[in-house]
């Protein structure tokens, strides 16, 4: 007897008659659980579809998501290096009907929370500006998202307060910015005027493979001004044994120059666990870096540590609640370079660049974020790092 997933699948494609044929290669490494994503010209017939089903020469069949109309996203279970596979796409409307699906719900002027089914993935926190209190300000001066454990019984990233408010969640900024004729700002600990304001939602997709937002936030220095605008764009994967999370960022000056710069531990792209791995459990922290893993309590910072630049990855391991989690943080070589590493016991890790912006020039990065429940070993960190700076090929035929 066919499941009632399987009564569905089989009633949409038989509605569906607009397909294409592909084929993906593994190239030189194993993959598993591997997001593969590749342009994609959606057949007349279908024109408008949202997601896709892909169905190898067996019979069994993946669930597939176009992202903005023009590129199609799945997850590869498992290929091994040197071998392809081949599946027919059958691209479809009815997304709803297809298992559990990601989806957005906001609570106005305050956060927004991406879900699985029941399940809390992300939160992204956007409250406006409130100066009528100092403690206030301090709540609201900067946007950021929290991330949600595995099974999405609780946040494993800090809000405000306890030890250094300014840490909070993923978070991006630097705190020695100079724009214009040398005015001098701080968007990182958000002192005196400065802040980043949430200004709007530029898109937001959910679907069976992904839940992603891009958002237009306002760098504020003196005086409140404008000096930059980022669109700042995560989309986030929920796969066996742990979530993805790819974090993209686009800044433009709108007063330039912008020269941005910093230190270690208060620039770039972070993340900062749990408030309690700082109350707690630091003592319980270690890091998993290329050349293997640390001591509890061992850190590396640059530039007491000149040679901890330029990583491809480095990863954290901590506890929260009594449960171990390990967080990898992937870089890419096309970011700005040199890559600043800082590592904090207490949970707080990531990385800066300094960086000139002119009139029309952009600042584009992008990371990836990996949390799972338990701790991971070097190879494991070097494929997920391989995957997302070398993933598979797609050909279309």
């Amino acid at each position: 007897m066919m499941s009632a997933f399987a009564l569905v699948l089989a009633t949409l494609l038989a509605q569906q008659s607009a397909t294409i044929d592909i084929v993906v290669d593994a190239g030189a490494r194993d993959r598993k659980n591997t997001v593969v994503a590749f342009p994609v010209t959606i057949p007349a017939p279908s024109a408008g579809a949202t997601t896709a089903i892909l169905e190898d020469g067996s019979g069994k069949t993946l669930q597939g998501q176009i992202a903005s109309g023009r590129e199609l996203r799945f997850i590869l279970p498992e290929l091994k290096a040197g071998q392809t596979a081949s599946y027919k796409v059958t691209f479809i409307r009815e997304a709803s009907k297809l298992d559990e699906i990601y989806a957005w719900a906001d609570t106005p002027n305050d956060y927004a929370e991406l879900s699985l089914g029941k399940r809390p993935v992300l939160r992204y926190m956007y409250k406006p500006l409130d100066e009528s209190t100092k403690e206030a300000r301090t709540e609201t001066y900067k946007i950021f998202h929290h991330l949600y454990d595995p099974k999405g019984e609780r946040f494993v990233t800090k809000g405000s307060g306890s030890q250094f408010t300014h840490h909070r969640g993923i978070f991006f900024g630097f705190n020695k910015v100079t724009y214009g004729d040398n005015k001098k700002c701080d968007v990182w600990h958000c002192t005196g005027d400065a802040y980043q304001s949430h200004e709007k939602v530029l898109l937001a997709e959910a679907g069976p493979v992904y839940g992603r937002h891009r958002l237009a936030i306002a760098w504020h220095g003196q005086k409140k001004e404008v000096f930059a605008t980022e669109e700042r764009d995560l989309t986030v994967y929920a796969l066996p044994g742990g979530t993805f999370v790819d974090f993209t960022s686009d800044v433009t000056p709108v007063i330039a120059p912008v020269v941005l710069d910093g230190d270690p531990q208060h620039a770039g792209f972070h993340f900062r666990a749990a408030a309690e791995v700082a109350e707690k459990t630091s003592k319980q922290t270690y890091y998993l870096r290329p050349t293997g893993q640390d001591k509890f309590g061992a850190t590396r910072n640059w530039p007491g540590n000149k040679d901890h630049v330029n990583l491809a990855w480095d990863a954290m391991s901590f506890v929260v609640a009594d449960q171990r989690y390990t967080v990898a943080y992937l870089d890419r070589p096309g970011n700005p370079k040199e890559a600043r590493f800082s590592e904090r016991d207490y949970g707080r890790f990531g990385s800066y660049f300094e960086k000139t912006l002119q009139k029309d020039d952009k600042l584009s990065v992008r990371y990836r974020l990996w949390l799972q429940p338990g701790e991971m070993k070097v190879e494991d960190v070097e494929r997920l790092s391989a995957d997302f700076n070398d993933p598979p090929k797609v050909a279309v035929k």
